[in-house]
């Protein structure tokens, strides 16, 4: 690993990094304060009258807690989008474009081997990621305690963060492995970022459409289980344990591709 190219591929995508989590954090405080049990009863007619439409942002479950309110409001599809925005930004960022703009050749000329670059590049990726969950998890706790005091399972939050981590790391190197994979850096930034929305529409349409349950589980998104890690459910943090193996073999295939790639410059 680099250090010095690792402090300057976070510094290029703090800006974006920065956006992603203000957005994020303002949206996890707005849903924080609106758990209210005349609130909550509020959003349960709705959710009696127009259930395809919470069913299509993954909120169909009841609330019974403050975290459960969190899992249903925050983790089916805001964070889990915001994730994805992420990863396909961090393979533009760190492959896609300093391949395009000719400053990827200045790294390959530099006397460090491409699987040290390769490693520093999968380190700051997974260091992005790590950031924004941290973020979104700081936000929730301050939020909920300045708001409820006491009421929030940390534990249960705990397990569910580190599910979101996993996810995220798995679609970053879904966009990462891609990227160095293909020889054309659009055709390889264009196959992981469609990968990735893939699996979140199938998700989606394994929630929504009547009798479609089976497709949600052909989305490898589908091992994050959020209701499960508030619970404790042992499956549930199989589901994560796989995705964050999966991630670790993705990356792997990143740094290989990069070490072994004729790159175009």
């Amino acid at each position: 690993m680099i250090p010095a190219l690792l402090a300057r591929s976070l510094r290029g995508v703090a800006p974006v990094l920065a956006a992603l989590a203000a957005v994020a954090v303002m949206y996890v405080a707005s849903v924080a304060y609106l758990y209210d049990p005349a609130v909550s009863e509020s959003l349960a007619l709705m959710q009696e009258a127009m259930p395809e439409l919470f069913a299509a942002f993954n909120m169909a479950n009841a609330a019974a807690t403050l975290l459960d309110f969190l899992v249903n409001y925050l983790y089916g599809f805001l964070l889990t989008i915001v994730l994805v925005i992420l990863a396909v930004y961090l393979a533009q960022r760190l492959v896609v474009g300093p391949e395009r703009d000719g400053s990827l050749a200045w790294l390959l000329a530099a006397p460090r081997s491409r699987t040290a670059l390769a490693l520093t590049l999968v380190a700051a990726e997974a260091a992005a990621v790590a950031l924004l969950v941290g973020l979104c998890w700081a936000g929730e706790v301050i939020s909920c305690e300045a708001l409820f005091p006491g009421e929030l399972d940390h534990a249960g939050l705990a397990r569910v963060n580190a599910g979101l981590l996993a996810l995220g790391l798995f679609a970053s190197a879904v966009c990462l492995a891609s990227a160095c994979a293909f020889q054309r850096p659009g055709l390889g930034l264009g196959v992981g970022a469609g990968a990735c929305v893939l699996f979140f529409l199938v998700g989606l349409i394994g929630t929504v459409g009547e009798g479609l349950a089976w497709a949600a589980d052909l989305s490898p998104f589908a091992l994050f289980d959020p209701y499960g890690l508030a619970a404790g459910d042992a499956g549930a943090l199989v589901g994560s344990a796989l995705l964050a193996a999966a991630a670790a073999a993705l990356d792997a295939l990143a740094v290989v591709s990069f070490a072994r790639r004729d790159f175009s410059l």
